[in-house]
């Protein structure tokens, strides 16, 4: 299973989280986040983790020239679109990052808002079902109703993320099964700076499934 850790800033943190077990890794490009990290400093924080790690950079209504030229000076391997990203917009990037995955989130508040799963997956590689919240976009600790996604089975790989953490983590994959999960406040100590005995006690659990 895919496990993306979300909200990195610092060096020596991604390189533990990576040796824990980590697929993925994600950095907010967010200037509001109080996770926020700059491309230089992405740049310094990737610089010694292994090239199978992917690095995923965290967007939200940013402009495609912006996205592309953080991606180019930090070494991503990824974007992550949280905003109100368009399709026809998600399918303008992958023709200027063509090499370069592109995930979008959808933050669910009820079943209905499922149904734009179908509207994005031509022109993205991977979904993210995150919980909503009227102010921020993520890393609100906020679970989703797990029930409510039994029956989601997209065209495209996805990821469930929203208030996971090393105590109901299990729980949520006896209920649904999706193809990743991406956990950020539910593995911290304060915003940006990571509790590693919560994620080495995440794979722990994920290992004794």
């Amino acid at each position: 299973m895919r496990v993306k850790i979300c909200g990195i800033t610092q060096p020596q943190q991604a390189e533990a989280i990576a040796a824990l077990g980590a697929t993925a890794l994600g950095f907010m490009c967010v200037p509001s986040s109080p996770r926020y990290i700059s491309a230089a400093q992405i740049q310094l924080v990737v610089a010694n983790l292994p090239v199978n790690i992917d690095k995923i950079g965290v967007f939200a209504n940013t402009s495609i020239n912006e996205i592309s030229h953080i991606v180019r000076e930090s070494g991503l391997t990824g974007v992550q679109l949280h905003g109100d990203e368009t399709p026809e917009f998600c399918y303008q990037l992958r023709q200027s990052l063509p090499q370069v995955e592109i995930l979008k989130a959808l933050r669910i508040r009820r079943v209905d808002d499922l149904q734009l799963a179908a509207i994005y997956t031509p022109c993205i590689d991977t979904l993210l079902l995150d919980a909503y919240h009227p102010q921020k976009l993520g890393g609100t600790g906020q679970t989703l109703d797990w029930q409510m996604l039994q029956q989601f089975v997209p065209t495209c790989p996805w990821l469930l993320a929203g208030g996971l953490t090393p105590d109901n983590i299990l729980a949520a994959l006896s209920q649904i099964h999706p193809d990743g999960i991406d956990l950020s406040s539910g593995v911290e100590i304060k915003p940006g700076d990571k509790d590693l005995e919560k994620v080495g006690c995440l794979f722990q659990k994920l290992g004794n499934r």
